[in-house]
């Protein structure tokens, strides 16, 4: 059975930190690439960072360049998001992805607040 679980979340002050977790397992994790979305209240979902399965470019949406860094970790099947400087905009569920060979799965999410 395949799962994506997010962890990490929470409320944090303008200006602070929070590093997200996503532990997969039921697929071979080394082979897909892993990315982290984020949807906002009445806001459409956007890709926040991608990192590659084999190599592990990254890349990030200009809103979060040189503030989140995304990373792998195979031998524990888990990637992270490095999230500092946070911003009120930062605000929304979270969510892990895992793709490869045309199949995409989904985490539940989690939730970041930043606000004072």
């Amino acid at each position: 059975q395949v799962q994506l679980v997010e962890s990490g979340g929470g409320l944090v002050q303008p200006g602070g930190s929070l590093r997200l977790s996503c532990a997969a397992s039921g697929f071979t994790f080394s082979q897909y690439a892993m990315s982290w979305y984020r949807q906002a209240p009445g806001k459409e979902r956007e890709l926040v960072a991608h990192i590659s399965s084999v190599v592990s470019i990254t890349n990030y949406a200009d809103s979060v360049k040189g503030r989140f860094t995304i990373s792998r970790d195979n031998g524990k099947n888990t990637v992270y998001l490095q999230m500092n400087s946070l911003k009120p905009e930062d605000t929304a569920q979270y969510y892990c992805s895992a793709f490869a060979f045309g199949i995409l799965y989904w985490g539940k999410g989690t939730l970041v607040t930043v606000s004072s």
